[in-house]
């Protein structure tokens, strides 16, 4: 029996604006997402791949169409579950890295735990989660530092720390290098792929090509739709589940 995939998207359109001024930002957007996959959105500024990130990150909603994620279908959550759901499924890293900056990169990656009352923690459990996490992206000498005393690409490691420390389903990552030096976008990158390889699902919103080609799959976005869908370097046909159905 196949697993079911952990992103299903049927028929996604998102429309902004009234009568002359509407703007189609998706249109009839389907695909799967299957676990553990790394799949990276590429296209022009005005393509829809933004709209697509927030609407994955239950930011925005659809205006038509289904999301369900890992089975649950996101359009019947209302709003106080849909910040529920961002902070136990989801992890988010961002390109500007979105940390407070006079608060430790310890006391930034336990931020999401503060919200968390279904899973309350003690203090010390706080505290040591989140010494875990930065131990992990290679930071714990650096978890009393704030941010402005760390560079860029330790800022953005601090950012992926509080992105995992809820064990979310699905890391959304949007443009993660790109206010990084080669080197440090390299050390990112790599930070990425060791954390799919140990099986996270990675979704990456990416301009430049040679990092979108290291990904699983690459999706190409164009006027709201998925021009491309290319996987291991071959066009792939978007699998919808039930379409024979």
């Amino acid at each position: 029996m196949m697993s079911r995939p952990l992103i299903e998207l049927r028929g996604l359109s998102k429309r902004y604006g009234v009568g002359d001024g509407v703007v189609l930002a998706l249109e009839h957007v389907s695909l799967n997402i299957e676990r553990g996959e790394f799949v990276a959105i590429m296209g022009p500024s005005g393509s829809g791949k933004s709209t697509l990130m927030n609407i994955l990150g239950c930011l925005d909603r659809p205006t038509e169409g289904t999301y369900r994620l890992d089975g649950e279908d996101v359009g019947s959550l209302d709003k106080a579950q849909l910040a529920l759901l961002r902070n136990r499924r989801l992890g988010f890293v961002f390109q500007s890295y979105n940390l407070l900056g006079r608060t430790s990169a310890l006391h930034n990656v336990m931020l999401p735990m503060l919200y968390d009352r279904q899973r309350p923690r003690t203090p010390e459990a706080r505290l040591a989660l989140a010494g875990t996490m930065l131990d992990l992206v290679g930071l714990t000498a650096r978890g009393h530092h704030q941010p402005h005393e760390l560079s860029g690409g330790q800022q953005q490691r601090v950012a992926i720390a509080r992105a995992l420390v809820n064990d979310p389903s699905l890391i959304l990552a949007d443009e993660p290098t790109g206010n990084l030096d080669s080197r440090s976008g390299e050390e990112i990158m790599a930070l990425l792929h060791g954390l799919h390889a140990a099986g996270r699902t990675i979704v990456m919103v990416t301009h430049e090509a040679a990092l979108a080609s290291r990904a699983d799959r690459v999706l190409t976005m164009h006027d709201g739709r998925v021009q491309a869908d290319v996987a291991n370097g071959a066009s792939v046909e978007k699998t919808i589940a039930g379409a024979a159905a």
